[in-house]
C-alpha cells in the first residue's frame, strides 16, 4: 500500500506543474490567447472608422467649399490618419497584434481614403480617373484578402504603408482651402500615390496567391 500510494503521489506531484501552468515558457513566444481583443490598438482602429461619416458630413457641409469646413474636413482626415500611425506602433511595441488588428486596419485606412477621394471627386477636385484607379485597387485588394483569410492573413508591409502616406499627404494638402502652390504640390502627390497604388497593388496579387497555392514566406503588402 505505501508503494502505491507513494506512486499515486508521484505521478501527482509530477503531473501537478503541467497542469498548473508551471511549464517553463519559451521566451519571446506571446500567446495568441495572451493577446485581449479589446486593446488599445483595436480601439483607435475603430474610431478611425468611426471618423469617416464625421469626416464626410465636415467635407459637404454648405457648398462643399466653405473654407471653415474645409479646415474642419482636413483636421478630421488628418486625426484619422494619425491614429493609423499609432495604433500600428502600440501594437508592435506591446505586442498587441490580433488576427482582428491585422484585417480592420487596411480596412478602416481604405474606407478613410476611398470616402476622401471619391468626396473630393465628387466637389469637381478631383479627376475622377484617379479615384477610380485607387478605389478599385482598394476593393480588390480586399476582396483577396477575405479570400487568403483562411490561409493567413497578410499584414500591411512597407511598401503599402508607403503607399497609404503619400495618399494621405496628397488628399490633406487637396482638402485645405488653399490654391497656387499647394494645390499643384496636392496633384503631384496624388500621381505618384497613383503609381505606388498600381504597384503595391500588383505585389499583392503576387503574395496572395502564393499564400492561395501553399508558397511559403508569403509577403506583406496592403
Amino acid at each position: 500500500m505505501t508503494v502505491q500510494r507513494d506512486e499515486v503521489e508521484g505521478r501527482w506531484t509530477d503531473a501537478g506543474p503541467a497542469r498548473s501552468g508551471f511549464a517553463p515558457a519559451t521566451p519571446g513566444v506571446v500567446e495568441p490567447a495572451a493577446v485581449p481583443l479589446m486593446n488599445i490598438a483595436n480601439v483607435l482602429t475603430v474610431l478611425r472608422i468611426a471618423i469617416v461619416p464625421l469626416f464626410l458630413a465636415a467635407l459637404f457641409a454648405g457648398d462643399g467649399h466653405d473654407p471653415q469646413w474645409r479646415w474642419g474636413a482636413a483636421a478630421l482626415f488628418g486625426i484619422a490618419a494619425i491614429t493609423d500611425r499609432i495604433d500600428g506602433q502600440l501594437a508592435r511595441k506591446y505586442g498587441l497584434v490580433t488576427d482582428f488588428g491585422k484585417l480592420a486596419d487596411p480596412i478602416a485606412d481604405k474606407a478613410l481614403i476611398g470616402a476622401a477621394l471619391i468626396g473630393l471627386s465628387m466637389l469637381g477636385d478631383l479627376p475622377w480617373w484617379m479615384t477610380i484607379v485607387i478605389v478599385a485597387r482598394e476593393l480588390g485588394v480586399t476582396l483577396l484578402r477575405l479570400a487568403v483569410v483562411r490561409r493567413g492573413v497578410i499584414p500591411a508591409g512597407r511598401g503599402g504603408k508607403l503607399k497609404t502616406l503619400v495618399q494621405s499627404v496628397a488628399i490633406a494638402v487637396l482638402l485645405l482651402p488653399l490654391s497656387g502652390g499647394f494645390a499643384s504640390a496636392g496633384m503631384a502627390l496624388m500621381y505618384v500615390a497613383v503609381v505606388l497604388t498600381v504597384v503595391t497593388g500588383l505585389d499583392y496579387v503576387v503574395q496572395a496567391g502564393r499564400l492561395w497555392f501553399g508558397s511559403p514566406g508569403g509577403s506583406r503588402a496592403a
